[in-house]
Formats: C-alpha cells, structure tokens, sequence
C-alpha cells in the first residue's frame, strides 16, 4: 500500500508539473523560449555606418591641386557606365568646391579627374521566410515536467541583399599624364534603397572622399 501512495503522490507532480507553463510570481524561461527570442540572427545585420576613405597624392602634387581647368571623366573599363552621370555630378560638384573651374568641361590644358564605380554584394538577400511556424518542447524541470507550445508569426519581409559601392577617383596632369592625386570611398547600402544609382549615396562617398583631399597620405616621387 505504502509504495501505490507513492506512485500516485509522483503521478500527481507530473501532472501538476505539466500544467505549469507560466508559474505565479516570475517568468519560467525554457530552452525552447531562449532560441525563439534569438531567432533568426541574420535580422540583426545591416548594412555600415561608416564610410572607408583612402586617399594619396604625389610629394610634390599639393601647389598643382585646387586650381584651374579640370575635366571629369570616366576611367578605362568603368563598370556601368550607365550609372556614372550621377556620380559624375557628386565628383564636379566637390571639386569646384576645392577652388577647381570645373565650368569648362574638355580643357586642353589643366587636369582631368577620372572616376570608376564598382559594386559587390557583401550580404546575400535573406531568404523568405515562412509566415507562420510553430514549435513544441516537453522536458522536466526543478517543478516537475512541462509541456510548452509556441507559435512564431512573422509577417516581415525578407531584407534586400547589401551592397558595398565604391568610387574611385584619380587626378592626373593631362600634359605629362602623371597621377597628382587619387583616392576611393566606399559605402554599404540595401540593394532596395535606390543606393546603386541614387544621387544621394553618391553625393555621400565624394563628400567623404573629398574631406579627405587636404589630408591624403603623400607618396614619395619615384
């Protein structure tokens, strides 16, 4: 008799237990409820705040640069020529602030600015997801066993791919052809935010690469 009492008092706890899936006084964290909190770690990435700058002029570049006639044009086997206009607008608009005339495109003399874009795919487009799941976890704790469901309901849509943009541009002497100073700027964006062709992204990365002009790492003439 003594040993029925006591399977019933244990089948009495199990059952208890099981009723228990949000105990008074305090939450009960399962397992189960840690991984859906955490779920899907790819939500968390974005794309860069920063803006990666490089710039270099020659040592004896720096009476020649901020004055007279440049001309901006595309470099040799530019990628996407389509889109260059926008960023041509960015570059021409940056250097008449350094102190350039930029007014008359096609000089003989003065300097030329050759720019090139590139972009690459740093994130891949997240897959879809589906808009419903659910999820169900039996195991045994300090209060005895529980049984746990859960639905997963996401109605957002899976993130565009990002995309790294970077602008190069090079300054050289059109007479001797030599390089005086060149420098790129990359930036991230979502492949949906207008941000491979966008006027804005583009005014973004000549403003960052341009502040760098007076402060360009000088490289030794050979």
């Amino acid at each position: 008799m003594n040993h029925k009492l006591l399977l019933c008092a244990v089948a009495t706890l199990a059952i208890a237990g099981t009723a228990v899936a949000q105990p008074m006084g305090g939450r009960w964290d399962s397992p189960m409820d840690q991984r859906l909190r955490g779920a899907d770690g790819r939500r968390s990435i974005e794309p860069a705040k920063k803006v990666e700058v490089e710039a270099f002029q020659a040592a004896d570049a720096a009476p020649l640069l901020g004055k007279g006639p440049i001309t901006v044009a595309a470099a040799d086997g530019t990628e996407a020529e389509w889109k260059l206009p926008v960023y041509e607008a960015a570059v021409v608009d940056q250097l008449a602030k350094l102190g350039y005339d930029t007014a008359v495109s096609g000089a003989e003399g003065g300097q030329i600015a050759q720019i090139g874009i590139r972009h690459e795919e740093v994130v891949p487009e997240e897959a879809k997801r589906k808009p419903v799941s659910g999820a169900m976890e039996v195991g045994v704790s300090n209060r005895g066993n529980y049984t746990a469901m859960a639905l997963n309901i996401d109605l957002t849509k899976a993130k565009k791919a990002i995309i790294a943009t970077r602008l190069d541009v090079r300054i050289r002497d059109k007479a001797s052809n030599r390089v005086l100073w060149e420098g790129h700027a990359e930036a991230q964006t979502r492949e949906d935010d207008d941000g491979l062709n966008n006027g804005a992204v583009a005014a973004r990365l000549a403003s960052a690469l341009f502040a760098k002009f007076a402060d360009a790492q000088v490289v030794p003439a050979s």
